[in-house]
């Protein structure tokens, strides 16, 4: 059996929270199973960026028995999404996953910040969770609504904002959510037995809830990529760069540029194409054209840029016709009034066909 973690946010997954609760449980529940067990964490990622990377760094590694996924929490915090931006990269996930293997369980998970859990105490859903849930519903997954877990609880008084831990959440918190996910798969494997039928493949609605999600994502491959003047590829110097950045990324082969005017381009095919970029205190912004379509400007630099080069995903176009397209990429001469500079760090082109 494998089962895969998948989620955002490094006090989350990527430490040591309610993810390897889960795992010893596991592991206690099933003694004679040899388990694989694959932490996807990536910190301050949303559901896009979820999609585009579910091929490499979650379907890659087996075939995906059990998968616990998260994104209410950053999709709201972080990315600031719309309703139909929350579900371009939940339901691409769900979608993506069923479709490599149809018998895979999920599990969502949806964790909580104090905006969050203000809504929910209110008797109202967060719009990220509520359009999260969408999607659980209509692929009948389960589902965890922490906020509103945790509003009942805290008005029950058996446990406090602060007893939880806050959005990263503390020892309790972690274990709150380890033995929610414990009851959710217990009942399931409970209906299971009792059920006359074996266990089959998972029935997916023909119809997804918006078109344009992205089902399909993917990371378009680097040799496809054509630099023009000024545009590098690998490692840049980043001692000599303002800013900290995460670990994960210091050895990785990116694209990056700080002189404007330069371009570079590439094909594909799909309806929607992206970046997934590290924005610092220098990020700057991208002219983007496609298909010898208008010159339109897409900002790179977020609100968490100002001393970390953060990890984002960034959208060109969504909803393009089905088929082959060209885009070409100017790093633009101007940027955010925030912004130190124009540069651009783009570890991954993103595309769903």
């Amino acid at each position: 059996m494998n089962s895969n973690e998948f989620n955002q946010t490094t006090s989350i997954t990527e430490m040591e929270g309610y993810r390897p609760r889960v795992v010893e449980w596991l592991k206690k529940r099933f003694p004679e199973t040899q388990f694989t067990f694959t932490n996807a964490g990536i910190a301050s990622t949303c559901s896009h960026t979820g999609a585009f990377r579910l091929e490499r760094d979650v379907l890659n590694h087996g075939p995906v028995d059990l998968l616990l996924v998260e994104f209410a929490v950053n999709d709201d915090q972080d990315a600031h999404h719309s309703a139909d931006d929350c579900l371009r990269g939940m339901e691409g996930i769900i979608r993506h996953v069923r479709r490599y293997n149809s018998r895979s369980d999920i599990v969502m998970i949806d964790f909580v910040n104090p905006e969050m859990l203000a809504t929910a105490q209110s008797g109202n859903t967060p719009l990220s969770v509520a359009q999260h849930e969408r999607v659980a519903r209509h692929y009948d997954i389960s589902s965890i609504d922490l906020p509103a877990e945790l509003a009942d609880r805290i008005a029950a008084g058996s446990i406090t904002w602060e007893t939880f831990g806050g959005t990263h959440p503390g020892p309790l918190g972690n274990q709150m959510a380890a033995d929610l996910v414990a009851e959710v798969l217990s009942a399931g494997w409970s209906v299971a037995a009792a059920s006359a039928e074996s266990v089959g493949a998972h029935l997916e609605p023909a119809e997804p809830l918006i078109a344009t999600c992205f089902d399909h994502g993917k990371f378009v491959p680097a040799e496809s990529i054509h630099p023009g003047d000024g545009w590098q590829h690998g490692i840049p110097e980043w001692k000599s760069i303002d800013g900290s950045q995460r670990e994960r990324f210091a050895g990785e082969a990116i694209f990056h540029c700080t002189q404007p005017e330069s371009t570079l381009s590439f094909q594909f095919s799909g309806q929607a194409v992206g970046a997934y970029v590290l924005a610092g205190p220098d990020s700057g912004q991208l002219d983007v054209q496609i298909d010898d379509g208008s010159w339109n400007t897409v900002e790179l630099y977020h609100a968490y840029s100002g001393g970390l080069h953060y990890p984002r995903t960034v959208m060109f176009a969504t909803g393009l016709s089905a088929g082959n397209h060209e885009v070409k990429v100017r790093l633009a001469k101007t940027h955010h009034e925030k912004s130190k500079g124009t540069a651009a760090r783009i570890l991954n082109f993103t595309v769903s066909e």
